[in-house]
């Protein structure tokens, strides 16, 4: 005989089989229900933010710092109407993430009540797959579902709209069973000779790595690949995760998001290998095409929208990076022979006054000629925040124009160390910081984030304080939104910055921050940056940093 539950109590039960923790959320009157049976389930942690789209953010940063199904619940139309962007962002970056909102009791939706919408409709822009609970006997097959579907790259959110009476209804069901798809798939032997072969042709190869990497836990596997053939390897021009190991000899750096500059990064080479990612995506439009004439590309990931998404590939392998990388790195090497090392010492010496290290040394001399600035510049205070950080810190990262060189200036040591802002939906940094804090509770977590940004999902910092997070907000205060009068004055020599400063009356954010329950402390020094980061960086709890910085538009 099948056990009798309730659709709310049911939902909840199915989440944690496929492996949910924490529960996101901001409850409203049609997820009461769900409130109602969390109290029968006690090992589920519900993490409340202050505004939807905070909700999917943190869910969205606990996902990429711990490679987990995550879950979170809004309300009804309005409330998945404030969390689109957050999910748009999630969209962006793959997230396996369930999203559910409180819907009306079918028949009463009918009605058109105040706060009724077509969630499914209004879901299904952003998401894989957006369906509405109908039956609840059909509750665990679409829970079931929709964990798989989140799941199999290429990942990404899912949607679930759940009315009230489903819910609060009760009936004899079999909750079923979790199913995980394994595409931890290599390419044929076939495929990997000829993949193989053609790296081998190439006289100067280049390696260009995105977020796959991360996901596919590959990056000592891509750093063999660049040291096997002595050949530089970049970061795409969205290099929003720790994609490759920074202290690698052959590590450069990431490739600007400007069309020309990237052309002239890759003129020199005529094999481009791309790992896990499209390697060129750009954001503001330019006549120049940023993929030199003539430059082959070969490509091997699994989501196949990235595989030769703008230009076309000689060879494309839809596959796991890291299974293809330990099976073409040994194959490389039985071809190649001593021919190979040889090349690869030559490369390897060649790259040496270059790479990412060299290249930190210099910009460490040069970013202490302003030590003593005042404003504070805004590329000693990444400095400082970096060399303040503990080895097994997390930085959390929307800091824009403020955190230029933060990719040179920290390396990336392991595939949860660094996370950015990906799709240029600001206000994820704050948020996020606390869901990638959830997921690590033992590792210190920096949000280093702009003033801008910030105040996009101040709230957030309510339930870093209220979950006692070992999470520090270093807040770069220069009054406006720098990345926008930069952009104003160089595409349209205009200086006239009209609703881009915040400085009548300023935003005092450590007055906000302590009355959201966070230690606060305001820095205009730029001596005492460094002994301030370190206790706030080792001390436990949430804490915010407001730091007074140029305002300069250059």
């Amino acid at each position: 005989m099948k056990n009798r539950i309730t659709g709310r109590s049911a939902f909840l039960a199915l989440l944690k089989d496929e492996g949910v923790t924490h529960l996101f959320g901001n409850p409203g009157t049609t997820e009461l229900p769900i409130m109602h049976a969390l109290k029968d389930h006690p090992d589920l942690t519900y993490v409340m933010a202050m505004q939807e789209s905070l909700v999917v953010a943190m869910a969205d940063g606990f996902s990429r710092a711990s490679g987990k199904l995550v879950a979170c619940n809004v309300h009804v139309a309005p409330g998945l109407g404030n969390a689109m962007g957050s999910l748009y962002n999630a969209s962006f970056t793959g997230t396996p993430l369930i999203l559910t909102a409180g819907q009306q009791e079918q028949g009463h939706g009918l009605t058109e009540p105040v706060l009724y919408g077509p969630l499914v409709q209004m879901a299904t822009p952003l998401v894989k797959w957006a369906v509405e609970v109908t039956r609840l006997e059909d509750l665990p097959r679409i829970v079931r579902r929709a964990a798989k579907i989140a799941t199999t790259p290429p990942t990404g959110p899912v949607f679930i709209s759940l009315p009230g009476d489903i819910l609060n209804s009760e009936a004899g069901i079999e909750l079923g069973r979790s199913t995980r798809i394994d595409t931890r798939v290599r390419p044929s032997e076939d495929a990997l000779e000829r993949l193989a072969a053609r790296i081998l042709r190439a006289e100067r190869p280049v390696i260009v790595v995105g977020d796959e990497i991360v996901k596919s836990d590959a990056l000592r596997e891509a750093a063999d690949l660049a040291e096997t053939l002595g050949c530089p390897a970049w970061q795409s021009s969205t290099p929003y995760g720790a994609h490759f190991l920074s202290e690698s000899p052959c590590f450069m750096g990431a490739i600007a998001r400007l069309q020309k500059v990237a052309r002239d990064v890759l003129a020199p080479y005529d094999l481009l290998i791309a790992l896990g990612g499209d390697p060129l995506r750009m954001s503001v439009y330019s006549e120049v095409d940023p993929l030199p004439d003539g430059l082959s590309i070969v490509q091997v990931g699994l989501v196949d929208n990235d595989l030769a998404r703008n230009y076309g590939a000689e060879i494309a392998v839809k596959a796991d990076v890291k299974e293809t990388l330990r099976a073409l790195v040994p194959a490389l090497k039985a071809a190649g022979g001593v021919a190979l090392e040889a090349r690869a010492r030559q490369g390897l010496a060649a790259l040496a006054p270059k790479n990412w290290a060299a290249k930190r040394r210099a910009l460490v001399v040069q970013i202490s000629k302003a030590s003593h600035a005042s404003p504070i510049d805004p590329d000693w205070l990444a400095l400082q925040v970096v060399e303040a950080m503990p080895d097994n810190a997390i930085l959390v990262d929307e800091g824009l124009t403020s955190s230029r060189q933060i990719i040179g200036l920290r390396p990336h040591r392991d595939r949860y160390g660094y996370h950015a802002l990906a799709s240029g939906g600001i206000g994820w940094g704050l948020p996020a910081a606390v869901g990638v804090s959830l997921a690590n509770p033992t590792r210190p977590v920096v949000c280093y984030s702009g003033d801008g940004s910030s105040m996009y999902s101040i709230q957030s910092l309510w339930t870093a304080a209220n979950h006692k997070l070992p999470l520090t907000f270093v807040i770069v205060n220069n009054g406006g939104y720098r990345i926008i009068k930069q952009r104003l004055l160089a595409f349209h020599g205009d200086d006239n910055y009209v609703g881009m400063d915040f400085i009548d009356p300023p935003v005092d954010f450590t007055g906000v921050a302590r009355s959201l329950g966070l230690e606060a402390i305001k820095v205009s020094d730029p001596q005492e940056l460094k002994n301030v980061m370190t206790s706030a960086f080792s001390r436990p709890g949430a804490k915010l940093i407001e730091v007074m910085v140029s305002n300069a538009v250059n």
